[in-house]
């Protein structure tokens, strides 16, 4: 079985964090978004790796070939951004008629994969959700097989969303419902979306059934990240690398604390994350993510998202400052 990875995406949603940074290579509880999608994979036993990359594609790759060796991995670019369904197309040279494990690059659940590995039939990861109108949406019967799956319909007939795990047996039939869909310019919302493919194959006969997911951990907006970044930390349990540096600093768990921190005369937590070589003096944080490499001085953040090797002095209380970025907030913005 081979695991599919599109991170191909811009991650709009997230500006300006993700003009200088891909989207799963945010901090998120001390690992990436990446990485905790990876781990959970190769914790089942899978190997064999395939990641569709685009913008900062070579961050990714140099993330992945740096943190992974191990892994037979294979990368691919979409030079054009055309949507989930022709992301996972133009993977089928690599992945020929094996079975494929397919995880949008911003998708972190909490399921048992061991199960949907051993199911005989292909499976769709869902999870019931208030107000479907904004995913793929799955029609179940009393059997647990899918009978239909649609992108964001004005009019649910289902209230559970597809979160975005998809395994498929019937490579084959992916693989010519994908080019059905390009060939015929069959479009929602202007991509070529992999709902589609996987209709197609439920009208040709191919049988998935739906598999509840435990947590569905939304990494797509500032808000949705940092509150996914709280739930995750209690999950995986504070962390404070040895390698950083405190003093006369209180630390409220959970938080994580990466290699190299430099923390004086602050409090750090609860639900805070810090990326690696970061420097904070004189500072109050809690419910923040901080990237790496930045220096924080005077500050007191709550509910914040901060870049990777950015400067900020002064005073604040909700903040979402991209990479690469120095604010003195009794001067302006550089």
């Amino acid at each position: 079985m081979k695991a599919i990875i599109p991170v191909a995406g811009a991650g709009t949603k997230l500006r300006p964090h993700t003009y200088t940074q891909p989207k799963a290579l945010i901090p998120l509880a001390g690992k990436t978004i990446l990485s905790i999608i990876v781990d959970q994979l190769k914790e089942a036993g899978i190997t064999d790796f395939i990641f569709i990359i685009g913008y900062l594609g070579e961050k990714i790759k140099d993330y992945v070939q740096l943190n992974y060796p191990e892994l037979n991995t294979h990368f691919i670019t979409q030079n054009e951004r055309q949507g989930t369904g022709h992301a996972i197309e133009i993977t089928q040279e690599i992945v020929g008629e094996d079975e494929v494990l397919i995880v949008l690059g911003d998708t972190i659940a909490e399921f048992d994969i061991a199960e949907m590995i051993n199911t005989p039939y292909s499976v769709l990861a869902v999870k019931r959700v208030d107000d479907p109108r904004n995913f793929g949406v799955a029609e179940i019967a009393e059997d647990g097989f899918i009978t239909k799956v649609i992108e964001k319909p004005a009019i649910p007939k289902s209230n559970m969303a597809l979160v975005g795990i998809y395994k498929v047996k019937e490579t084959t039939i992916l693989f010519e419902c994908l080019h059905k869909i390009q060939d015929s310019k069959l479009r929602s919302y202007d991509e070529f979306s992999l709902t589609d493919a996987l209709e197609c194959m439920i009208q040709r006969g191919a049988s998935f059934k739906a598999m509840k997911v435990t947590n569905w951990f939304d990494c797509g907006k500032k808000e949705s990240l940092i509150e996914s970044n709280a739930i995750l930390l209690k999950k995986f349990g504070s962390s404070v690398e040895e390698s950083s540096h405190h003093k006369n600093s209180v630390f409220i768990p959970p938080v994580s604390i990466g290699k190299g921190c430099i923390i004086g005369n602050s409090v750090i937590g609860p639900n805070v994350t810090i990326g690696d070589n970061t420097t904070i003096n004189h500072a109050i944080i809690k419910d923040s993510i901080i990237g790496a490499y930045s220096n924080l001085y005077e500050i007191v953040l709550n509910n914040s998202l901060i870049g990777s090797d950015a400067e900020v002095k002064g005073v604040s209380r909700n903040l979402n400052i991209g990479d690469n970025t120095a604010i003195d907030l009794g001067g302006g913005t550089k």
